[in-house]
């Protein structure tokens, strides 16, 4: 492309040059996203299709609720130890423990609250995600002490731990019977139910169980109006306590030698 000749000789002015134009009015940008963080401290409800499978089965619920616990909440344990090992380079198995077991008393002390609903529904509701919350809690005990979280095994150490069986060997073979009757439904469905009132009277029991002798009262306190109130808080967060003493006795013993000692500086 060639300039254009000038008129009588004379250089054109430069044309001048369109204003910049106004930056347009947009979203702020968002902040930037932080890495994994951890789950609110508030109670947390089991998922919606293991309450069904609960339900269809009640007689099995502490076994349905520990094959899905570690499904769930196995690799949740796993990475919240990773990330805090990443942030507190050195941090103890025993300090680690320590974190998880005051978040989730906390969280248990607050389970009573969660459903909002009066009588015996309410009462199995709450009992159910106290046992969910406690079981979340084992998990990551394990996990902070280098055992796997995620392994099979850990299902059976939830019902012994929680006391639902005494010993290894019948908690197996119980979730094994949980776990078939589990695919059996899936594939035939639930066929005939119990009135709902009886359904929920035992799987109430079962879960309470789960949850700690304490806790079990609850079940019939809830029905009195106040009484749970009061029952609630001090059941929860004392049943688990004592989950949590006997899971870090089992896990610190386990994980002896698993778990790499804090380098020095």
């Amino acid at each position: 492309m060639t300039d254009s000749t000038p008129v009588d000789g004379q250089t054109p002015a430069p044309a001048p040059r369109p204003p910049a134009p106004a930056p347009a009015p947009g979203p702020v940008d968002p902040p930037p996203v932080a890495g994994p963080a951890d789950p609110p401290d508030v109670p947390e409800a089991p998922p919606a299709r293991l309450w069904d499978r609960m339900r269809e089965d009640p007689q099995y619920a502490p076994e349905h609720l520990a094959l899905e616990a570690v499904r769930r909440l196995g690799p949740e344990a796993t990475r919240w130890v990773a990330r805090v090992r990443a942030e507190q380079p050195g941090i103890t198995a025993d300090a680690l423990a320590d974190l998880a077991v005051r978040r989730f008393v906390n969280r248990a002390r607050l389970s009573g609250a969660v459903s909002g609903a009066a009588g015996l529904p309410g009462a199995v509701i709450d009992v159910g995600v106290l046992a969910w919350t406690q079981a979340r809690m084992v998990l990551h005990v394990a996990a902070a002490y280098g055992v796997d979280p995620q392994h099979a095994d850990r299902a059976t150490d939830l019902l012994v731990l929680q006391k639902v069986h005494k010993v290894a060997e019948t908690a197996r073979v119980a979730l094994g019977m949980a776990a078939g009757r589990e695919r059996a439904g899936a594939l035939f469905g639930g066929g005939s139910q119990p009135a709902l009132g009886r359904v929920m009277v035992r799987l109430g029991v079962r879960l309470a169980q789960m949850a700690g002798v304490r806790a079990a009262k609850r079940v019939f306190a809830k029905v009195v109006p106040g009484a749970a109130i009061v029952l609630g808080t001090w059941a929860n967060s004392s049943a688990t306590k004592d989950l949590a003493r006997r899971s870090r006795e089992l896990y610190r013993e386990r994980g002896a030698g698993a778990v790499p000692p804090p380098r020095r500086p």
